[in-house]
Formats: C-alpha cells, structure tokens, sequence
C-alpha cells in the first residue's frame, strides 16, 4: 500500500504541477493605452469595473446624499466589487455662472425639495452650503480616499433626465448643444481636475443623437473636445461616444480618428436590452443573441481587433429579476463580455432620485442599491458579475499560460472540481480548471491527460485519458454560439448542462432555434481566454483524498480512462 501511495502521489505531480497564486502589486495611477487594453503606470493592465453614479438631473448633486453618507456610498461601492464610479455632470455646472454659483440648499430649495435638505443636512452636512461644484468635488475626493478611480462623464449640457432625439441636448447645434461652449466645459473640468489622481478618465459626451447627427460633424468636433481635454489635463484617458445613443461606432472602422496625442483614446459603447425592443421575448434567445453580438461587433467590437480598448460604460438590467427581456439580454451580454473580457460601467448605483422627470423619490430597479441606499437590491446580481469585475487577460497579468476557462453566464461561474472524487461542477472563477481547446474540438484539463467527455444524455459529464471519440469532442453550436455540443456514441447529439445543485451534466440541446417561449440559459457556456492562476495552490487533485481511495480503485479509474 505505501509503494502505491508513493507510486500515486508522484504521477499526481507529473499530471497535475503545482500553480503558484502570484499577489497582486497595487494600481500605479495615471492610466494609459497599450493596444487594446487599459494599463497602469508600470504597464500591467487595469480593468474598469464600474458602476454610473448620477448627478446631472435637475437638483446637480449626486444621487442619494440625503440617505447615506458619502463615504458609506464609497465604502459599498468598493465592498460590490467595482473599482471606479462614471460620475455623470451637465456642462452647466461649469459653464453657467447662475447654476454654477449655487449652493447645494438653494439648489433643492428651487425645486421645493425640502426633504432632501433635511436628509444632507443630516447625512452630509459639510456640503450643505458649499457650491454645487464643490459638492461635486468633494464625492470624487471622497472616492479618492477609498481608492475608487473616477470618470468624469459629461451626460448632457441641461440639467434633467437622458435621453431623447428631441431634448435639446442630442447633437452639436442643438438648442443647449453649442459646440464651442462644449469645449470650453471640458477645458475647465479637465483643469480642474488635473492633478486629482483617482480622476482617471473623461468621457466627453453621452449619447449623442437626434436629426442632426452626422459623422463629419462628430470627427470634427469631438477631435476637438480629445485635444482640448488632454491639453488641460495629460494624465486622464480621453473616451470617445459614438452615435445613435453610442450605439454605433462602425464609421472608425475605414476613417480612424487623428488626433495629436497617443496612449490615452478609449471609446465607449452602451448596449442595454431594451436596444433591441421587446427581441428577446418575442424572439428566440440563441437567434437574437447571435443576431445581436454579431451587430454589436460590426458596430463597435471591431474596434478591439483594431487596437483600442472598448469601454461597454453602459448596461444594466432591472434588479427585481422579473423582466424577461433583460434577464435574456443579460446572458448573451455577460457571454460577450467575458470572452472579449472588456471594461464596463454599470447603469446605476443609484436607488432613488431626489426628483426625475417631475417624480419626487422615484425608485430606481436598475439601481443596485435599495431604495434608501443602505443596503443591494439583488446580492445574487451583484455575486454574479463578480467574476467580470477582474481581468482575465492583458499585459501583466501572465501568471500562468494562455488557457481556457468554461464560464457560465446564467450564473457568473465556471468550471471546477474540487477534489480528487467530487463531480465536475460550477464554483468560482477564481477557481477554474485550466484547459485546452484543441483543433479537434477536445477540452483537455491543460497539464493532464483528461479530457471532458460526455456518457449518456441526463447523466454526469465526466473526464477521460480516451479522447479519439466522438464523445470527446466539442463544439460551439446554435447562433448564439454559447451551446457545448458533443456526440454521444450512438450518434445522438447532447449539451452541456447544469442541474439544481450546480453539477455539470449532459442533456439533449434545447432552444437552438425557432423557439422563442424556452430558456436556454442553462446550457449556455464560453470558452473565455484566460493567463489568470487559480486561487488555490494546487490543481484539482487534492493530496489528502488519495489517502481515502483503496488501490485497485484508482488504478482502474485510470484503466477505464475516466475520473
């Protein structure tokens, strides 16, 4: 017995080496560009994980003052996991000396907003007579010291609720849009900020919109806006919006943008459910969410192959769970984030608005926090994207080589084992197997010699050292691409799949097409490229459970080429 336990332990050396977990240096500020990612100042990359907090609606303070304190707001946002706020403000609030010089009480005053006064008073009393601006001010600082990073995002020029083609505030030339009085308003954010160091980004305008909309005219004016910002202020990413409610970025693909500078253009891109209607109710979700990743990187994905980073600083879906048309979109869209692995900003923190289009209090469901700020309106979303809150790639972060991670939209999961005996079954991310994707279609445990196999439809899917079958071989099938399809031997196809206790199984294919009233969620995987090491020090092959197994048992687990 002790030869065997000798004999065991060094082919588990041989099969499965050790991964050493490498900790991670902290953030070196300012930000710049390497290709297509975002790095810090030593060059290793950074992934913005963001969450939109609101400011630019009629009352020109940030959203929730009057139920928490600030520095408690920053505190949640680091403990959700997101490592920099989009920070929205009107071009008034720099450029219109009778807003500008109001303070945070008068401003809630004009609006018959007593309440709220009362609840600053209380919350964040420090602000309560001060400028707008320096309210303002004071919720960056307040993010510094929590080491949260900040984009200033400049959401429209009149104060109020975004957005609409006929607002006023959709295009250059439109009735609160005058173009040179832009400049000027970022000019002076951009000075006012410089040398604040966790202000890492501008992002110049939102969603630009509405009839007037032309592509000369956003080349020539927001080339302009680039070099005025980085002229004031050097160190922060400069973020260029596309049209059609930054949509639509596919005219850089034949015209790309001059500018004077290098090593800090970002463009941003929003992509939200409702973009597409009702189409993933009425539709089937494989065809739509094909139809739809395959528009968004005709319209804006391509700019990553091109170079430069993509920056999705909108999405969200409604917190309650219980809107079918973003629960869809949601995994089509977290699929495409993870295999791109690109930067985000979630829309919104916020719970409630002091005052939205005549609405007083008014409940916010995409918000992730409650209503009263104090507490997440849906922890399971929140533990969901928490995977995508780290980078899984990009300069740096070589800490193992190049693999493959089985990520799981539906849940924010992958694949893992635990231990010598358990099942294949979803766990963190942080905890994934490493694998291999062959070009004949096998997933090999990177390391080892076993490979995922499929047995029959509703059971287990196991691993095997045989691996020339047909059920050892994988492919990404339906439009969606997000369906692990194999052959079973009796020629039947089947899925991936995962039952109620997380366990991966094999089941037959559902929802491929047509269909538009099934889920198929479950089924849905990526094949995301990872150089993350796990988190743990060892493979999945734990050392103590060798002790447990009689020899005959583990020798014929080999022999019959599954575990």
């Amino acid at each position: 017995m002790g030869s065997f336990i000798s004999s065991s332990i060094l082919l588990l050396f041989l099969l499965f080496p050790t991964i050493i977990q490498h900790a991670k240096p902290a953030m070196s500020l300012p930000l710049s560009t390497n290709s297509r990612w975002i790095v810090d100042e030593e060059g290793r990359r950074v992934k913005l994980a963001c969450v939109n907090w609101v400011s630019h609606l009629e009352p020109v303070v940030a959203e929730g003052l009057s139920k928490q304190p600030m520095d408690m707001i920053a505190k949640r946002i680091v403990t959700m996991g997101f490592n920099c706020v989009r920070f929205t403000w009107p071009l008034f609030l720099i450029t219109n000396d009778s807003l500008a010089s109001l303070t945070v009480r008068q401003s809630f005053q004009r609006l018959g907003l007593l309440e709220s006064i009362a609840g600053i008073q209380s919350n964040n009393p420090s602000i309560i007579d001060v400028s707008l601006i320096k309210a303002y001010q004071a919720v960056v600082s307040s993010l510094g010291k929590n080491d949260v990073m900040v984009i200033l995002d400049n959401h429209l020029s009149k104060p109020g609720w975004c957005c609409s083609n006929f607002d006023g505030n959709g295009f250059f030339g439109d009735q609160y849009f005058n173009p040179d009085l832009w400049t000027t308003g970022l000019t002076r954010m951009a000075t006012l900020f410089n040398g604040v160091t966790n202000v890492v980004g501008m992002s110049l305008r939102n969603e630009l919109r509405g009839p007037k909309q032309n592509v000369n005219d956003w080349y020539r004016y927001m080339q302009k806006g680039a070099e005025a910002v980085h002229s004031a202020n050097p160190d922060v990413l400069v973020i260029l919006s596309g049209l059609s409610y930054d949509s639509d970025l596919s005219f850089i693909q034949n015209r790309p943008v001059q500018l004077s500078f290098s090593g800090k253009l970002v463009f941003e891109v929003h992509w939200y459910g409702f973009s597409d209607g009702q189409a993933w109710v009425t539709g089937n979700p494989n065809q739509v969410c094909g139809r739809v990743a395959k528009d968004m990187m005709r319209r804006s994905g391509f700019l990553v192959d091109q170079g430069y980073p993509l920056f999705v600083s909108e999405y969200g879906v409604d917190q309650r769970g219980t809107n079918v048309n973003d629960n869809r979109y949601l995994n089509c869209f977290l699929g495409v984030v993870a295999e791109l692995d690109l930067d985000w900003a979630l829309w919104t923190l916020v719970g409630s608005y002091y005052l939205r289009e005549g609405v007083i209090g008014l409940n916010e469901y995409y918000g992730v926090l409650n209503y009263n700020w104090c507490e997440t309106r849906n922890s399971s979303f929140i533990e969901r994207i928490s995977a995508l809150q780290s980078p899984f790639r990009g300069p740096g972060l070589s800490e193992t080589k190049l693999h493959k991670v089985i990520f799981h939209p539906s849940t924010g999961l992958c694949v893992i084992r635990k231990s010598f005996l358990d099942t294949l079954r979803l766990g963190p991310c942080a905890d994934s197997e490493s694998w291999s994707y062959s070009s004949d279609k096998t997933l090999v445990v990177k390391g080892t010699y076993f490979c995922l196999q499929a047995d029959e439809s509703g059971t287990l899917a196991k691993l095997g050292i045989f691996c020339s079958d047909s059920n050892s071989k994988w492919e990404m099938i339906a439009d969606s691409k997000m369906h692990l399809s194999s052959k079973l031997r009796n020629g039947k196809s089947i899925c991936l799949d995962v039952d109620s206790s997380n366990a991966i199984v094999t089941n037959s294919c559902k929802c491929i097409s047509k269909d538009n009233t099934c889920d198929p969620a479950s089924q849905w995987f990526k094949l995301v490229d990872s150089t993350r090491s796990r988190s743990e020090e060892q493979s999945f092959l734990h050392f103590d459970s060798i002790f447990d197994l009689p020899g005959k048992g583990f020798l014929s687990n080999l022999m019959v080429g599954s575990i």
